[in-house]
């Protein structure tokens, strides 16, 4: 269903390993041109109901504690108390459980196979966000529908100081350098240490 990635001109997988990999973001327009997802949000929705995989949905308020998150497995309840805007689920391990998502590990082919751990797909309302954070591994964020802005601190530095009293590794402090529209088949890639927002 998938072939491999698609590079940005002038990028190819050996130069992507040797000068991006661990190294430093890359964004890849059309990286996979013609993408659909192989799931709506309706059935992740659903997968976020299963007790054998793990999700998350995460809310952005107003007041003094701003973030919430709440673990599954929800009910489908959960999604119907929701509030139009600032919130996104998050749902792990979605490779294990769909082959049509599984599938989409063949384009990245070119990688270690010990290097790949697992498929996060996230819908995100109007605004929905987990607000700036740090992964301590490498990501390549996919653009499956509509349009999404990442904006990025592509100078590693030290871990900043986290938002307090929350399940999540939040920044305090987040300040942008790029900042990415992607749509349907963008991939952005970022390596460990890099926040996103």
């Amino acid at each position: 269903m998938f072939t491999q990635l698609r590079f940005p001109p002038g990028t190819d997988v050996e130069s992507f390993l040797a000068s991006y990999w661990q190294r430093r973001p890359l964004p890849m327009p059309q990286a996979l041109p013609g993408f659909s997802s192989p799931l709506d949000a309706e059935e992740l929705a659903g997968l976020a109901c299963e007790p054998e995989l793990e999700s998350r949905l995460i809310l952005e308020r107003d007041g003094e504690h701003p973030w919430e998150v709440r673990h599954g497995p929800l009910a489908m309840s959960d999604f119907a108390e929701l509030p139009p805007s600032h919130w996104t689920l998050l749902v792990q391990d979605v490779d294990k459980f769909l082959p049509a998502v599984a599938e989409l590990l063949s384009a990245f082919g070119f990688l270690p196979g010990w290097r790949v751990d697992d498929i996060m797909v996230s819908f995100a309302a109007d605004k929905g966000s987990v607000g700036p954070h740090l992964d301590e591994y490498d990501v390549f964020l996919i653009q499956a529908e509509g349009r999404r802005r990442w904006r990025i601190d592509p100078i590693p530095g030290p871990n900043g100081p986290v938002i307090p009293d929350i399940d999540l590794r939040i920044l305090q402090r987040f300040e942008p350098r790029e900042e990415y529209l992607m749509k349907p088949g963008d991939v952005l890639y970022l390596p460990p240490g890099i926040p996103p927002w």
